[in-house]
């Protein structure tokens, strides 16, 4: 593992289980082992340690996405496909990529601490906007090819809907609904999107 992904796993750690007041570059040297002043040595400011962190946080869930995905068969921009009667398979691919963000309460929460940093350093919200496009696009894409009327705000919704399970499963009443209940409740979601 290359020196900027320790400080970052390590940055990632402490957010999570810390939050944004115990990042320190001194905690992160000393969670990650490395001798003092190693993480002021790769990411000077704050600012830059948040955004190797963010920039790690997001390889991590496009890797952990990334076997859903190619399951899935995401759809390319442009392309169509039959919408009826598909929104179980729709929903169960959804479901899977859903659980597969629950499956580690540690990233997320990491997530969680950067975007309500990111509220405050316009130069954070930046980079938070322009790698959570990475996960939007697909969203849009992939509800436009389901035959979406607006898939961008279809889009938007969708997003916002599997943000509101993992927080209320991580942060809120801390119940994580199995992939049945998920798979269910993007049925009925999505029925009434793509009628």
């Amino acid at each position: 593992m290359k020196r900027s992904e320790t400080v970052a796993e390590a940055a990632i750690t402490l957010l999570a289980e810390r939050g944004m007041r115990g990042l320190t570059h001194r905690a992160v040297d000393e969670l990650a082992g490395l001798p003092p002043g190693s993480t002021s040595n790769l990411a000077r400011t704050r600012a830059a340690l948040l955004e190797l962190t963010l920039l790690r946080l997001t390889e991590l869930e496009e890797h952990a996405f990334a076997p859903a995905v190619e399951a899935g068969g995401f759809p390319a921009p442009g392309a169509t496909v039959e919408t009826g009667g598909h929104q179980p398979e729709l929903a169960g691919l959804l479901a899977g990529v859903l659980v597969v963000q629950l499956s580690d309460r540690r990233r997320t929460l990491a997530r969680y601490e950067l975007a309500l940093e990111a509220t405050r350093r316009p130069e954070l919200r930046e980079i938070y906007d322009r790698v959570g496009a990475r996960f939007r696009e697909p969203a849009v894409a992939l509800l436009a090819a389901a035959g979406s009327q607006d898939p961008v705000r279809h889009g938007r919704q969708l997003v916002a809907y599997g943000e509101g399970i993992m927080f209320d499963a991580i942060a809120g009443a801390g119940v994580t609904p199995s992939i049945e209940d998920l798979t269910a409740g993007l049925t009925e979601f999505l029925s009434g999107m793509l009628r």
